[in-house]
Formats: structure tokens, C-alpha cells, sequence
């Protein structure tokens, strides 16, 4: 053995075989690709979700504090007047109490002080019943807006969580497309393709919309106008043909759980899914679909066949 190669030894071995490990072939690029494609689904959905989840807690936390700043003011105008009732009480004298008004040598005089003193008792008392009823709701309140605050910063670290989940997974598959010359960071002004197919009525108005978004990149928890993700793309077309869809893969396959259709009998519009609701897109016809697709990619009709293979879960006819 050369000096030269004890030498080289010397140094890796001191090195602890730290060796740079080789890089992937394309072959297991592209299989890591597709895992990781099939995981981003399934995450994209899920931080959805928790994203939702959110901003229903959060608009439940303003409503409630709306209503307890409304509570309190009308508190606070209870308690002036429960003042304002005591010290009139107390300037107006033994004259209001009963020994002053049976004490009176005129009757009549007796007689009016009782009804005057019977009015003010009665009202002094709906202004207690009032106050008492007010402060009752105010802690009500303050106990539900609480409640709905602490939700509120429990999903949001939720959504915080499955963010950095997301945006670690959706690295590796930005590096994985870049080495396979597949990265397509689309054009978020895009204008799109004219839609010339079959459909009428809502659908087709549906579908011109997202024929127009053509072009435009996928960006995962992207509702448009210059990206989208799979379940904010149909969202925002079919919003288009005045239908409110839900935000998420599941909650859209959910809210059609009245309106699916047989994969035989599919029209232009129906919304697709795939096996485990990680996935979704539109039919456009001749067995074709049209989707918001992943990561390093752009919107843009595909063949079904071809992308799913078997792995179409349903439709639903929104």
C-alpha cells in the first residue's frame, strides 16, 4: 500500500466516514416525489381544516365579545340609574316611607304619597331586577367569550403546527422538482384558455371560470385569484355559478353527501374525489378532468387515467 493511499485512509478514517452520501437516483427522486406528493394531500387538507377550524372559532370569539361590550354598556347604564334611584330616595326623606305617609292629617295627601311611593318602589325594583339580570348575563358572557377565546388559540397552534408540516414536506418536494427539471412556477396572471365544451346553467359558468384560471400555480391553502390548491379551486369556480362549497376536500365531500353521482353518469361540473379526500378536482367531460394538481405545477386539464388510475373515490353535482 502507497503512502498516498495510508494517507487517504488516515483522513477518512479520522473523519469517522463521514462521507457525502450519493445523491438519489432519478428513479428514486421520482418514487420519493410521488410519496411525498401523497403525504402533501393528506397535510394540505388536514391544515386546511385546522385553518377553518379557526377562523370559525375566531368569528365565534368576536361575536361573543360584540355582545359583551354591548352587555356591559347596558350595565353600566343600569348601574347610573340604580344610582340615581338611591339618592333620590335618600334626599326625598321619611316622607316615601310608610310611618310618613300614615303620620299625615289629610287623607288625601296620605293617600297620594302612598301611590307616589308605591310607583317609585316598583320602579326602583324593575331597575334592580334589571341590573341583577344584566350582571348575571355579563358573566355569562365573559364565561362563553373565555371559552371561545381559549378554542380559538388552541386551533390556531394547532394551525400553527401542521404549517411547519407543511412547509417542510412541500421543501423537499420543491428540491426533488427542481433536480428533475419538473418545478413549474406557473404565472399567477395567467389569463387562461376559453372554455368551448358542453355544459350550461351553472355548471357552465362553473367551468369558464376555471378554464380561466388556466396556467395559474398551485400553492397549497391558496383560495386565488393568482393560486390555488385543489379544494380552493373548485370553491372559488363554482362560487362563480353562485354556490357556496365548503372549504376543505372533506367538508365539500360531506356537504355533497345528498348529491353524489354514479363515476357512469358523470356531466361537466361534477366535482371528483380521490380515494382518502386528499384530492379533488372537476369533470370537464370526455374523461377529462380539470385540477389544481400540486406543488411545482399549474392548473391544467388532465386525462383521469392517466393521473388517478383507479383511485377516484366519487362525485358530487354541487
Amino acid at each position: 500500500m502507497t503512502a498516498v493511499m495510508m494517507a487517504v485512509m488516515v483522513v477518512l478514517a479520522g473523519q469517522g466516514g463521514a462521507v457525502a452520501e450519493p445523491r438519489p437516483t432519478v428513479a428514486q427522486a421520482k418514487a420519493r416525489l410521488a410519496k411525498l406528493e401523497d403525504q402533501a394531500d393528506q397535510m394540505v387538507e388536514r391544515y386546511n381544516t385546522a385553518a377553518e377550524k379557526y377562523k370559525a372559532s375566531k368569528k365565534k370569539y368576536d361575536q361573543l365579545n360584540g355582545q359583551l361590550t354591548s352587555e356591559l354598556t347596558k350595565v353600566a347604564e343600569l348601574r347610573e340609574s340604580l344610582v340615581a334611584t338611591a339618592v333620590g330616595t335618600y334626599q326625598s326623606g321619611d316622607t316615601l316611607l310608610w310611618p310618613g305617609f300614615v303620620n299625615q292629617q289629610d287623607p288625601a295627601v296620605m293617600l297620594s304619597g302612598l301611590a307616589a311611593g308605591n310607583q317609585i318602589a316598583a320602579g326602583r325594583d324593575r331597575v334592580l331586577r334589571a341590573f341583577d339580570s344584566a350582571n348575571r348575563g355579563l358573566r355569562d358572557r365573559r364565561t362563553k367569550a373565555k371559552a371561545a377565546f381559549d378554542e380559538a388559540g388552541d386551533v390556531l397552534d394547532e394551525v400553527r403546527e401542521e404549517r411547519k408540516k407543511v412547509e417542510k414536506l412541500v421543501g423537499e418536494q420543491e428540491r426533488l422538482l427542481r433536480r428533475l427539471n419538473r418545478f413549474n412556477p406557473g404565472n399567477p396572471n395567467s389569463p387562461g384558455v376559453k372554455y368551448t365544451g358542453p355544459a350550461s346553467g351553472n355548471a357552465r359558468v362553473a367551468l369558464q371560470f376555471a378554464f380561466a384560471q388556466i396556467g395559474k400555480p398551485y400553492r397549497w391553502g391558496a383560495t386565488g385569484p393568482g393560486s390555488y390548491d385543489c379544494s380552493g379551486f373548485t370553491q372559488a369556480s363554482w362560487a362563480k355559478a353562485g354556490v357556496s362549497l365548503p372549504r376543505t376536500t372533506y367538508t365539500q365531500w360531506s356537504w355533497g353527501a345528498s348529491r353524489r353521482v354514479p363515476l357512469d353518469a358523470l356531466q361537466p361540473g361534477d366535482l371528483l374525489f380521490s380515494k382518502g379526500l386528499g384530492h379533488m378536482g372537476m369533470y370537464v367531460g370526455g374523461g377529462k378532468m380539470i385540477h389544481a394538481p400540486r406543488t411545482g405545477d399549474v392548473v391544467k386539464v388532465v386525462a383521469l387515467d392517466d393521473y388517478w388510475r383507479g383511485r377516484l373515490l366519487g362525485a358530487v353535482r354541487p
